[in-house]
């Protein structure tokens, strides 16, 4: 398989539209935000509750907890990655379509997260996810992060301090 070009794109407006489509053509809601009362799918109040959940987390001054950015496979959106700071950690998320994911992106994606955290003045690099998530638990294995496992939740932690 070639390799492909995977980038971050600090989220905008634009992008935020770009990733909208994204989400609704390979992602289920659950998977992407959190859940809004109403019939499964992608319903307008869906849609809409999309755009005000990453407004207000990432675009607004005046309630941004976190950098968000949209992944960029070959320069098409393929999902999202942010970083939120929790005093002396940031926390890393992923999300990647259904069509996108076992592809090594996720991978890539994670290189440039942890880059990104490295430059960011935080001590630990931090993740969440479930037990059921193995491709998840493997790219934070594959970074060295230490993992703990409280019944279905599975937590990573990985030093950024330089050791020696």
């Amino acid at each position: 398989m070639p390799e492909r070009a995977v980038t971050l794109t600090p989220l905008d407006e634009a992008g935020l539209a770009r990733l909208l489509d994204a989400a609704v053509a390979d992602s289920d809601p659950l998977e992407v935000m959190p859940p809004v009362d109403g019939p499964d799918g992608w319903t307008s109040r869906r849609r809409e509750a999309f755009l005000a959940f990453h407004r207000k987390r990432t675009l607004d001054p005046a309630t941004a907890v976190e950098r968000t950015w949209v992944i960029d496979v070959d320069g098409v959106a393929a999902g999202a990655a942010r970083l939120e700071r929790h005093g002396d950690d940031v926390e890393a998320g992923i999300w990647l379509g259904r069509t996108r994911r076992g592809r090594g992106i996720g991978k890539r994606v994670m290189d440039l997260l942890l880059d990104a955290a490295k430059h960011s003045g935080a001590k630990r690099f931090v993740a969440s996810t479930t037990t059921g998530n193995h491709g998840a638990r493997g790219l934070l294995t594959g970074l060295g992060a230490a993992m703990s496992v409280n019944q279905d939740e599975v937590h990573a932690a990985l030093s950024l301090l330089e050791s020696g």
